[in-house]
C-alpha cells in the first residue's frame, strides 16, 4: 500500500530529485536534444524559488519520500483586476503516479497558496494533444476561450 500524497514547497536538497522530474516535464513536451532547456536557465529556474524577491514559486508532491509531482506558478499584475493573478506554468506527475491524484493534488495547493495570495484568478495553458491532463483540467477549472499567440524574439 502506498503511502498519502504531500504537498509541500520545494527545498533546497530536493534539487536532485526535482531535476529528474523537471527533466521528465520537458521530455514530455519534446524538448530534447537541440531544443531542450539550457542547463543555464534550468539553473537560474532553480534559484528563482528561492528568491524572495521573485514571484516564482514551486510546490512537489512527495509520496513515501519520493517526489511524484512538480508544479511552478507566478503571480502577476493584471488590467482588468485589482488583485495579482497567478499563472500555473509547470505541472508535471511521474507516470507511475498519473491517474492518482498526484495533478490535482498539485492543483488544488495552488488554489490554496493564491486564495492565501489574494490573487483573483489561476489560470494555465496545455498543449491541446494533452487530453489526458485536459480530463483532469475540465473538472477543476473552466476553459477560458482563449487561444494563446506567441512569437519568439
Amino acid at each position: 500500500m502506498t503511502g498519502a500524497i504531500q504537498i509541500r514547497p520545494v527545498k533546497p536538497t530536493d534539487f536532485d530529485a526535482w531535476l529528474t522530474l523537471w527533466k521528465g516535464y520537458n521530455r514530455f513536451y519534446e524538448r530534447t536534444g537541440p531544443t531542450a532547456v539550457p542547463h543555464e536557465v534550468t539553473q537560474l529556474t532553480w534559484a528563482r524559488f528561492f528568491d524572495g524577491l521573485e514571484p516564482m514559486h514551486a510546490l512537489v508532491a512527495e509520496r513515501d519520500g519520493t517526489l511524484v509531482g512538480l508544479v511552478h506558478y507566478l503571480y502577476h499584475r493584471h488590467t482588468t483586476m485589482a488583485g495579482p493573478t497567478c499563472y500555473l506554468q509547470d505541472l508535471f506527475t511521474a507516470e507511475s503516479e498519473r491517474g492518482k491524484g498526484v495533478g490535482r493534488a498539485l492543483i488544488e495547493r495552488v488554489y490554496e497558496e493564491a486564495r492565501a495570495a489574494r490573487a483573483e484568478r489561476v489560470y494555465w495553458t496545455t498543449h491541446e494533444t494533452n487530453t489526458t491532463a485536459m480530463r483532469l483540467y475540465d473538472g477543476v477549472a473552466e476553459r477560458s476561450g482563449f487561444i494563446v499567440y506567441r512569437k519568439a524574439l
